[in-house]
């Protein structure tokens, strides 16, 4: 064996570290450049590593002596290598996006499905295989790979399992491989930007989808048309079957779902519920295809086939029993991968595996950092933006605390037979709890800061599922596909497993959650996790403590008495608002629902107000029924208590019964937070006496602080309300800032109204390119018209003031794969759409 220590192992590893960071600094490109300079950098970097690998050929004495600059040099060429090659594989990527002129208008496209269509309350979502595209029967060209949605609400089209026109909701017998021509209408990849929010925008961008849209399905339209299957996408349509058997077998559809996620990696089949049990209980890493079951199969795998193979004298010739072994271990956990849907997490794994494996099949033996870095910079050749996942560096964190804190062999070998046993036992059940142990500290530190929470009650819950799944769940399941009566059995083990993981998440300390952290607190924690890990003196470990200790309590920025923030959140078509004062929040309104299984209240105002540090919502306004204002109120009160609440709900709407302490909506109510004065301005108590639609009864509030600022947050109310305000109050609705009613509707925003409220800018929440066509181009005339500053949702994403200062999160969280209205220069206060269309 070849070993690799000192000199030439710190040069791989420089040259690797090399690469990572060119890609790490491409990532942070806020605009690509032309794709002529990241050409040329490529190409420089070429050159440059050209020549200083042929400057060590010809002169060798003279290398030795000038190594340290040369390879500097080298090291310099691969890093503008990473850049270069990186941008060019972006620019190929926003070149595949929608063109902006084909946003809205009904296309006919024509493909395959390409994947395994996802199951949802409300409709198909899947990815479509474009091979041609039409609009007025014109060919157009489209992106390559597209999400589309086939909402099931209205039945129509031909193929197998459609409905007549005019029949109930059917859903489409949608199956991988088959070709279809579908009307559809496209927009380009666009999603909430808020801050330490999911992107979803870098989610497509990284699996190659250019854009996303909805199947049209319409009466009078054209309609889908099933044109048969076709030989392709077998693997998908393998793992289409077997999930569909699973969940006709099982007749728990929650435990359906959970088995259908281990055997062919289908996540989207297990319900929001339960992925807060096994996040709470810091198992959700084992409940769906991830690098541990990939791992597992190649090992497991690994030991069978070389040991079948060393019982054969011929093939030990042919290749040594354990070569043989890891390769076929690597083939098998391929074969799983592939079954599982080959998502990044599995490629990620198989790519570590595939290095790791390489190195020893060809003799060299290098030390563990040295392998880590090769595995972390094949990954990055493959896919350069899986450096911004979460999951990249829990995996590569957990394989590298295991190798670090590894301890010394046992002194002693234990004598053969049966004598040797009780030791044996009682070293691999030492070794057992030493592993969990540090995979729950090691990683804590990485959980925190990319989630805000860790489980305390992780260690034991993943002593109990860790080899309850991997060596009984899984292997039932997957014996399954041959013997379907098994499911049965692996749904009994997987109930009795959820079963235990309530009772442990049900400990009232059960999750640690904290505020986001900023930069160097996370570097401290990880800096705490090596020292406490690792094999040193106790004297050193101790430093660990206070260490820790900015992550685990970060500092929470908070306003001054007398002052308060404003985040208008971007939520799509709703409404969500946070106010803060120095020791009190408000909500006004949560978002909304997205579908009967999703809403804006637990993907996007939970995530925030836990990363912002918010333990408890001092009063929760809901301004009225509508579900784009009061649809994430229930997961909010779920998730985080909830003082008190402010609505026009009638009485016995489902939130007005399980509020704790409710008061009804009226002008004139006052109240005073840290020096902030609040009142709520509309509706009148007698506009509850007679009929009104919802818009017309919405919570008015006005908060002002000591300083004099104001905001006016109006809900939907329209002209009649508005003129009632101006009639009632006049110029005492003056304010700084106003949240546009009603998204910028055609019924609101008089002209009345503008003149009396007078702000300096106003918030408009609207999703991009909404079916309503909020906002309306005369409203956004209007307040042009007037000289008011107009930011929008879609636009800016979240949007904050905090003492004057505004902040959107589009422009702080700016990448080159996120979308942009395409001008140059135009800051968030600029933000006014100048199409005709208004979406």
């Amino acid at each position: 064996m070849r070993a690799w220590r000192g000199d030439p192992g710190q040069r791989w590893a420089s040259v690797l570290l090399a690469w990572l960071a060119g890609v790490a600094l491409q990532l942070q490109q806020a605009a690509l450049w032309p794709p002529v300079a990241s050409l040329a950098l490529a190409v420089a970097g070429l050159a440059v590593a050209s020549i200083v690998v042929l400057a060590r050929r010809r002169s060798a004495a003279q290398w030795r002596h000038r190594a340290p600059w040369r390879h500097g040099w080298l090291c310099v060429a691969i890093a503008l290598i990473a850049f270069g090659t990186t941008g060019q594989r972006a620019q190929s990527r926003l070149d595949e996006r929608l063109a902006p002129a084909l946003e809205g208008p009904e296309l006919m496209l024509t493909g395959v499905v390409d994947q395994m269509p996802q199951i949802g309350a409300d409709g198909l979502r899947f990815v479509f295989a474009v091979q041609e595209a039409q609009l007025g029967g014109e060919p157009v060209a489209v992106p390559s790979r597209v999400s589309l949605f086939w909402f099931t609400g209205t039945g129509g089209g031909t193929g197998p399992g459609a409905r007549s026109t005019g029949a109930p909701a059917a859903m489409p017998e949608l199956r991988a491989g088959q070709r279809w021509r579908l009307p559809v209408r496209l927009r380009r990849p666009h999603g909430a930007m808020n801050p330490h929010g999911f992107d979803g925008e870098l989610w497509s961008f990284e699996r190659g989808i250019g854009a996303s849209g909805s199947v049209r399905n319409t009466v009078a339209g054209p309609r889908p048309q099933w044109l048969g299957d076709t030989a392709v996408r077998p693997i998908e349509r393998a793992r289409q079957a077997v999930r569909d058997a699973v969940l006709q077998r099982v007749a728990d559809a929650r435990i359906g779902g959970v088995l259908t996620a281990l055997i062919v990696g289908d996540q989207a089949a297990i319900g929001r519920t339960d992925w807060d049990l096994f996040r709470d209980a810091g198992v959700a890493h084992l409940m769906s295809i991830s690098g541990l079951h990939v791992t597992m199969f190649a090992w497991l795998s690994g030991l069978l086939i070389a040991a079948a193979w060393s019982r054969s004298a011929r093939a030990c010739l042919l290749w040594p029993a354990p070569h043989a072994g890891r390769v076929g271990g690597l083939l098998v956990a391929t074969a799983y991968a592939l079954l599982a849907g080959f998502g990044v997490p599995a490629q990620r794994t198989l790519l570590m595996l595939s290095a790791a494996i390489g190195l020893r099949v060809c003799g060299l033996r290098w030390p563990w950092p040295l392998v880590l870095l090769l595995a972390a910079a094949v990954v990055t050749v493959w896919d350069p933006w899986a450096l911004l996942q979460p999951g990249f560096w829990l995996s590569f964190a957990a394989v590298g605390l295991l190798m670090a804190s590894a301890p010394l062999p046992r002194a002693g070998a234990s004598a053969d037979g049966a004598a040797s046993l009780v030791p044996r036992a009682r070293g691999w059940l030492v070794d057992l709890l030493r592993t969990q142990a540090i995979a729950t500290l090691g990683l804590a530190p990485l959980s925190l800061a990319f989630f805000q929470q860790v489980s305390l009650v992780g260690f034991a819950a993943n002593l109990l599922a860790i080899p309850w799944v991997t060596l009984i769940v899984t292997p039932l399941a997957l014996a399954g596909v041959v013997l379907p009566w098994l499911w049965q059995v692996a749904a009994g083990a997987v109930a009795a497993l959820v079963q235990a993981l309530q009772v442990l998440t049900a400990l009232p300390w059960a999750v640690w959650t904290v505020s986001a952290a900023p930069p160097w607190a996370v570097l401290a924690g990880l800096a705490a996790a090596l020292l406490g890990l690792l094999p040193l003196p106790w004297r050193l470990r101790l430093l660990a403590l206070p260490l820790a200790v900015p992550l685990l309590w970060p500092a929470v920025p908070r306003p001054l008495p007398g002052q308060f923030e404003l985040v208008v959140l971007d939520v799509g078509q709703g409404s969500a608002v946070l106010l803060r004062t120095a020791k009190r929040l408000l909500v006004y309104d949560s978002g909304p629902a997205y579908a009967r299984d999703a809403d804006a209240g637990q993907r996007i105002v939970v995530p925030l107000l836990r990363a912002r540090g918010e333990t408890q919502i001092d009063r929760l306004i809901v301004s009225h029924r509508d579900a784009d204002h009061a649809g994430g109120a229930a997961s909010i009160a779920a998730a985080l208590p909830v003082r008190s609440w402010s609505s026009s709900l009638e009485p016995g709407h489902p939130l007005f019964v399980a509020a704790r302490e409710h008061t009804r909506c009226e002008a004139g109510q006052r109240w005073r937070w840290d020096g902030v004065e609040f009142e709520l301005l509309h509706p009148p108590p007698q506009d509850y006496e007679r009929p009104a639609k919802p818009n017309a009864l919405s919570c008015v509030l006005r908060a002002r602080d000591a300083a004099g600022h104001s905001v006016l947050l109006t809900g939907d109310v329209e002209a009649r309300q508005e003129a009632a305000l101006v009639a009632r109050l006049g110029d005492a609705l003056r304010s700084n800032l106003l949240l546009v009613p009603h998204h910028g509707s055609r019924s609101s925003s008089t002209d009345g109204f503008l003149d009396a409220v007078r702000p300096q800018v106003a918030m408009v929440q609207a999703g991009y390119r909404n079916r309503f066509g909020h906002p309306a181009p005369e409203v956004l005339a209007r307040y042009r018209a007037h000289g008011i500053m107009l930011v929008r949702s879609d636009h800016c994403g979240a949007w904050t003031w905090a003492d004057g200062a505004i902040a959107c999160a589009r422009d702080s969280r700016r990448r080159y794969w996120h979308w942009t209205d395409g001008r140059v220069g135009a800051g968030p206060a600029l933000l006014l759409d100048e199409r005709e269309d208004g979406r």
